[in-house]
């Protein structure tokens, strides 16, 4: 009877243990999943070949616009940087109403830097458009998503919320 009781208390012992073992190899799967979307993040950003997407537009003094259903993105090159933004905000001299309808420029980036900090990389750059000159700060934290700041000469400051991601050849 006791060595039944013993190997009963074994058998339980095991199974308890065992559910024990996988709670933590859910957790290491969950952190190994982060650390490898932090790398991923560190060699797109490194490239410096990537395109932002913003899901929400946040205009200076209005209130935040869903841009989900909008196709816009800023295209990161080495040596190009490219917008395709849509832009709700106040437009100043220099602008006309009903004109380009967005932030589009693309032109070669001028004053760029990457700093990376405990939380996120901040990347800076000022691009020179045909009528405008943009001062860029895009914020991309470890996990991928990105908040990106545009500021110009023209037309007050517009925040986006989005995401990174790989650049996807584009389909001819």
């Amino acid at each position: 009877m006791k060595t039944k009781n013993i190997v009963l208390a074994l058998f339980i012992s095991f199974f308890v243990v065992n559910g024990y073992a996988q709670e933590k190899t859910k957790k290491q799967l969950k952190e190994e999943q982060k650390i490898e979307k932090q790398k991923q993040i560190e060699i797109l950003v490194n490239s410096k070949e990537f395109v932002f997407v913003a899901r929400n537009a946040s205009p200076l003094g209005f209130r935040t616009i869903d841009l989900t259903s909008n196709s816009n993105y800023l295209k990161f090159y080495p040596d190009l940087i490219k917008s395709e933004m849509p832009y709700f905000g106040k437009a100043y001299g220099g602008i006309g109403y009903g004109g380009d309808g967005g932030l589009k420029f693309e032109g070669k980036p001028q004053d760029y830097t990457i700093e990376k900090t405990n939380k996120q990389y901040r990347i800076k750059a000022v691009v020179k458009g045909e009528r405008d000159v943009y001062s860029l700060l895009l914020s991309v934290y470890f996990g991928g998503s990105a908040t990106l700041s545009v500021s110009s000469n023209y037309r007050s400051t517009i925040s986006y919320n989005g995401e990174i991601s790989k650049i996807e050849p584009e389909k001819k």
